[in-house]
């Protein structure tokens, strides 16, 4: 198998729950090694990416074959496919959508890497070529596709807001409003876009909400409750008022998340906590208006519409004669 190497992006802020730095037992997976490892070097663990990558081939298999494939295409037959950007974008993922491929493969195969995860791309530019069994080229093009579409679109997605915050100190973050099953994919692809990681899960970081507060008596009573049960975790408190604010600052509270609050009122929040905890902006964000909010010296803007309403890049696989 052939696979040049290409730098990776960095995987800034991935956050708690990536591979960075995994050691062997991460990389004890049916993947290839050389690809197991760029999976752990951008944050991801292969084992899991080995899985999703089964699972999407054995749920479009069924149990069956491609009858289609099997059909009209000699068993023997060998071609080129080549992932192309459809339109522009950043493309993420490119990495997921190997594990694919090479899980169908039934014969040796090469690649050829034009562009890596991260990269801006336009429309007609190759991404990815895969050379081996023509069956298993098209056996694997939609489940590959699928997964390089997605994180692909979160990643553009995600561009466009870290281009509008850019020359700020402003960075736009994730939550947890991702596919059941693809999280830390989608979190990646976050990375790649040039965002931030929140919380991977519910136990890695506390977020006090509005129903915590109302079950635990207060604001403040809910930092402090979490803070005795959970010592060393990390603790976000979210605020509705300027009034709570005070509260959960004067408690210790070191995040803090401005719920719907105003560019304005964001401004008064920043000039009140003057340093002592980290603010994140949340609701009522659009592209129009984050520069206006970035501007009055929040720290984040959490921004859910990056993973649970990001279109898809238009990705194609096209075929060819193998050199």
């Amino acid at each position: 198998m052939s696979t040049p190497d290409l730098p990776l992006v960095p995987s800034d802020g991935c956050g708690d729950g990536c591979a960075c730095g995994a050691d062997e037992e991460y990389l004890e997976c049916g993947l290839d090694p050389a690809l197991a490892q760029l999976l752990a070097d951008a944050g991801l663990d292969p084992v899991e990416v080995e899985d999703i990558a089964t699972m999407a081939i054995q749920e479009d298999l069924a149990g069956g074959v491609d009858v289609t494939t099997v059909a009209t295409i000699p068993e023997d037959a060998v071609a080129t496919a080549d992932f192309v950007a459809r339109e522009a974008g950043v493309v993420a993922g490119l990495r997921v959508a190997e594990a694919v491929m090479s899980i169908v493969c039934e014969e040796e195969f090469e690649v050829e890497r034009h562009v890596e995860d991260g990269d801006r791309v336009a429309a007609g530019q190759k991404l990815l070529s895969f050379t081996t069994r023509t069956r298993d080229l098209l056996t694997a093009e939609r489940s590959a596709l699928n997964l390089l579409c997605r994180l692909s679109g979160i990643a553009t997605a995600t561009r466009a807001w870290a281009d509008v915050l850019e020359g700020t100190t402003a960075r736009v973050r994730d939550t947890r409003k991702t596919t059941p099953g693809l999280r830390s994919l989608e979190k990646f692809a976050v990375r790649c876009g040039g965002g931030v990681n929140h919380r991977m899960s519910l136990s890695d970081a506390a977020l006090v909400k509005d129903n915590h507060v109302v079950a635990a008596g207060g604001v403040a009573q809910a930092f402090q409750a979490v803070r005795e049960a959970f010592p060393d975790v990390p603790i976000e408190v979210e605020v509705d008022t300027l009034h709570q604010l005070r509260e959960v600052l004067d408690a210790g509270a070191d995040l803090i998340l401005l719920d719907n609050f105003t560019p304005g009122e964001c401004e008064e929040a920043v000039a009140l906590v003057h340093g002592r905890a980290a603010l994140e902006a949340s609701g009522r964000l659009t592209l129009t208006n984050a520069k206006a909010y970035a501007d009055t010296g929040v720290d984040y803007l959490a921004v859910g519409a990056l993973t649970h309403s990001a279109p898809i890049l238009d990705i194609g696989l096209d075929l060819r004669a193998a050199e």
